[in-house]
């Protein structure tokens, strides 16, 4: 049985690694010229950078068991998040760490706290609604409202909620309170540990995967016939199947296929996500912010967020030397490499965070997918396209194959249930 895997991303090396245990030898295409998809990594004289931040907090037995044995020597880290707002260090999450504020910003926080609006939350319709009702109006609008601009890509107003669950903290009345008075707060992450590899960066967690696994790298799939059942791609080649399985985005299909139906074309259509760039910093200091992540609410500075491989593992950089990595979610050519350095390493370096004579180097990298955007048709539209590619023979895995929410265990766990 000819088994056809597109994407080497955790997904597909998940799903390469359930048909081998069903005696099945499968075929991996995959568009760049190494695995591990989003959760891969590039190193740049010595310096490993993740795509994006990627830690993991896995529960799953199924995925533990192959985290542990892939990655050997494994780092645990207690999260210590901290955000930065109008340039001062705000603990994580900011709703119950105010105290950094000044007195009137607290006071009036806190008054909008006390006097939320009272909906019955089955009302509730989109995330802005539901951020006034969960924090008042001037925490929304100054925290929550502006980050979401950064990292999602559009207003609140546009998101609908089903997404949220234990993503976003909803601290009681005295716990704001007392997070106001003192910065000796308890931790309120969601995930009270964070493990990341010793060695290899993220994608070791699954590299032993791809290991005996027929890849074939710098195949992009540029059409599927599921008529005749096979895959062309960017070289030339033709890749006959009897089943396949693919981890490619769900916009993909409308330049891969012939004669979408006009239903499915238009529910594409309605499928959002964010893109973005990394910009990673190599320093030669080991003088950096403690924090493993953190997030700007700040909008002059263009990140949404930043981490330091090196604080992840100390393999991820020479020694002597640290890194860092910022997000910044936007349109692909939306800045000039110029603008995105200025917006982004010129202002930790005009905030005082790093000094400009530590740069070694800073690379600028886009990926065109990030994160599935929540917006109201998402739910029936996504339906409506993965029933369409069921039906006709393309079961669809991965974060972007189900276009949801998932995080890298998840998305290894969709692969390792494919049905061959």
């Amino acid at each position: 049985m000819r088994i056809l895997i597109l994407g080497a991303g955790i997904a597909g090396l998940g799903a390469a690694k359930a048909c081998k245990e069903k005696g099945l030898e499968p075929v991996i295409l995959e568009k760049r010229n190494d695995f591990g998809g989003l959760a891969g990594n590039f190193v740049i004289d010595g310096f490993r950078f993740d795509r994006f931040v990627h830690f993991s907090f896995s529960k799953s037995p199924q995925v533990l068991e192959i985290f542990n044995h892939s990655a050997g020597d494994i780092l645990t880290h207690v999260p210590n998040p901290y955000n930065i707002y109008h340039r001062k260090w705000i603990k994580h999450p900011a709703q119950n760490n105010l105290f950094p504020l000044g007195k009137d910003e607290k006071d009036k926080i806190i008054h909008d706290f006390l006097h939320r609006p009272q909906v019955d939350m089955s009302q509730i319709t989109n995330y802005e609604q539901w951020l006034r009702v969960q924090f008042g109006d001037y925490f929304a609008e100054h925290f929550p409202m502006v980050y979401t601009r950064k990292y999602w890509m559009c207003e609140a107003r546009d998101l609908e909620t089903k997404w949220v669950g234990k993503r976003v903290y909803q601290p009681s009345v005295e716990e704001v309170i007392e997070g106001s008075k003192t910065a000796d707060t308890p931790v309120t992450y969601y995930a009270k540990e964070m493990r990341y590899p010793k060695h290899g960066g993220f994608r070791a967690f699954f590299s032993e995967l791809a290991e005996g696994t027929d890849i074939r790298y710098n195949e992009e799939v540029t059409a599927i016939d599921t008529v005749q059942k096979v895959v062309k791609t960017s070289q030339g080649h033709k890749y006959p199947y009897d089943h396949l399985c693919s981890s490619i985005p769900l916009p993909e299909y409308a330049r891969l296929l012939n004669d979408i139906p006009e239903d499915v074309l238009k529910a594409i259509k309605q499928l959002k996500c964010t893109s973005g760039y990394h910009i990673s910093i190599a320093l030669k200091t080991k003088d950096i912010p403690p924090y493993l992540w953190w997030y700007i609410y700040d909008e002059d500075i263009l990140a949404a967020r930043v981490y330091s491989p090196s604080l992840k593992s100390p393999d991820n950089a020479p020694e002597g030397c640290s890194s860092l990595q910022m997000e910044v979610y936007c349109e692909k050519d939306q800045y000039t490499e110029d603008e995105f350095l200025a917006g982004t390493v010129g202002k930790l370096i005009e905030a005082g965070i790093i000094r400009e004579e530590d740069v070694l180097f800073t690379h600028v990298g886009f990926e065109p997918y990030a994160n599935v955007i929540f917006t109201e048709p998402i739910y029936r539209s996504r339906k409506v396209v993965r029933d369409y590619l069921s039906s006709i023979g393309i079961e669809t895995i991965g974060r972007f194959g189900e276009w949801d929410y998932l995080w890298s265990d998840q998305s290894l766990l969709s692969g390792l249930k494919v049905k061959v």
